[in-house]
């Protein structure tokens, strides 16, 4: 999962799509009613009867395990003087998926682009025009790159995967051994790269980003991708002239640096950004 941003009113606002479901931001798009208390402008929205039977009849249409009287237990005591609901509180009362809540560095009240667009009616309709806006040319520059053929992660990914597993295979793994002990083997030669390039092997860098999904490679930009593609092409063929792993870091290491500064400010890389 990566996340994009969209700007709204000057507000940057987090989406990202998770599911086949894209989900906007609650905390960023609040800071357009209160920078300084966000998670009481969420809080207010999310207490009205109104937001609360929209999200209901939303859950009911998407959510199979929705649970449904915890939902009419929470319908019933809206409106009353003490009722205050929190994301998190109807996430874990109800088992929703519209709304979803974290905590820490990338944390927030995120939600389903239709309890998005409803929250931003609440705020205001401007805004809301505004929201869905840049939300739509987010999603048409996406599909159109999906249509011409610019899923560029995993292309660049690929490019030279194959010729680097068989180097492996051939020069690296010895005969007869299991499964398991190959795809150790392959895995290891991966974090390689991802030391050369990165300063960091996958462990490393779950164990620093545990709220993150997906691997490192999820997260890099485009140059370094062409780079990637280009070590992994360079390894194989080290692989072949028979130098250690350790010799094969310092000289991946060095090219990595070089092709980096060579890349940076590449004309043809940035527009396949």
């Amino acid at each position: 999962m990566k996340s994009k941003k969209i700007l709204v009113k000057g507000i940057e606002i987090v989406t990202f799509a998770k599911n086949n479901f894209d989900y906007i931001s609650l905390t960023d798009m609040a800071k357009f009613k209160d920078s300084y208390a966000t998670g009481i402008v969420i809080s207010n929205w999310l207490s009205t009867k109104y937001t609360i039977q929209f999200m209901g009849a939303w859950e009911k249409v998407h959510n199979p395990n929705f649970n449904v009287m915890e939902f009419d237990n929470i319908r019933n005591e809206a409106g009353s003087n003490a009722f205050i609901l929190s994301s998190s509180k109807w996430v874990e009362k109800t088992k929703a998926i519209g709304i979803r809540s974290s905590t820490g560095r990338y944390g927030g009240t995120y939600a389903h682009k239709d309890i998005a667009f409803e929250f931003a009616t609440w705020l205001s309709p401007e805004f809301k025009l505004y929201l869905i806006k840049e939300f739509q040319r987010l999603k048409e520059e996406e599909s159109k790159r999906l249509i011409l053929g610019w899923d560029v992660k995993r292309t660049l990914s690929k490019v030279n995967y194959k010729i680097h597993t068989d180097a492996i295979k051939k020069h690296i793994i010895p005969d007869n051994i299991s499964k398991t002990k190959i795809n150790m083997v392959y895995a290891n030669e991966a974090d390689v790269l991802n030391v050369a390039l990165f300063g960091k092997t996958a462990k490393e860098w779950r164990d620093k980003n545990p709220s993150m999904e997906g691997n490192i490679r999820d997260y890099v930009d485009v140059t370094q991708l062409v780079i990637l593609a280009n070590l992994e092409s360079i390894n194989a063929e080290l692989i072949r002239q028979g130098l250690s792993q350790s010799d094969r870091l310092i000289k991946l290491n060095q090219i990595a640096i070089t092709q980096m500064k060579s890349l940076l400010n590449n004309s043809t890389i940035k527009r396949l950004q």
